[in-house]
């Protein structure tokens, strides 16, 4: 898929409002009763952003930022900042924060996750995109150190140089943010002054990496 490596800004993400989408098919039958099912097997999120740029400079960046990614053509990284954390956004990333897996001496490589929820009822959501430098790993409660695996930022996995024993509790606790697209081929903006503007709302979507 085309994606370019490349994070927004985050001075242009502020004030962008958005979250998390699902899709419900829902049936009601003749009793009344409803049959609901999803095609989605994981959540997507929705923003949108530059409304509250007023700086000329900051829409042209914005405008720029736009460009390079051809519009909707090439993904690219977004931070959301109520969301952006193996923990809670106000929290302190440890190695114990979201569980992976468990080893079996064979697996090396294990997939990043963030789980929703508590119990059988929780969602399970893939994290692609971490951020550099901010991914600890723990096995069985004790952290590794960063030399004993690798962790690949464009894909959201954590590889072993040695797979981890059997039964060994696989911990990972990291900052990440969002592969998204515009999802608009359009920017508008207004002029109000020779140094200020206002920009309509522009619209992002994340995509499957």
């Amino acid at each position: 898929m085309a994606f370019h490596e490349v994070s927004l800004p985050a001075r242009l993400a502020f004030g962008s409002t958005g979250g998390v989408e699902r899709r419900t098919e829902i049936v009601t039958l003749g009793s009344g009763f409803e049959r609901r099912s999803t095609p989605w097997a994981q959540g997507r999120r929705r923003y949108l952003i530059g409304a509250n740029l007023r700086s000329l400079d900051d829409m042209a960046a914005l405008t720029a930022f736009f460009e390079a990614r051809r519009g909707r053509l090439y993904g690219f990284r977004f931070r959301d900042f109520a969301d952006f954390r193996s923990c809670a956004p106000s929290g302190a990333i440890t190695p114990h924060d979201q569980v992976l897996g468990v080893g079996d001496g064979a697996r090396a490589t294990f997939e990043l996750c963030k789980r929703y929820g508590e119990g059988p009822d929780a969602a399970d959501r893939r994290i692609v995109k971490p951020v550099e430098g901010t991914v600890r790993v723990g096995l069985d409660g004790l952290e590794q150190n960063p030399s004993s695996f690798e962790a690949d930022l464009t894909t959201g996995t954590v590889t072993f140089l040695t797979p981890p024993a059997e039964g060994v509790a696989v911990t990972a606790g990291f900052e990440f943010d969002v592969p998204v697209r515009f999802d608009a081929d359009r920017i508008d903006v207004t002029l109000e002054s020779f140094a200020a503007g206002r920009m309509a709302a522009v619209p992002l979507i994340e995509v499957r990496v």
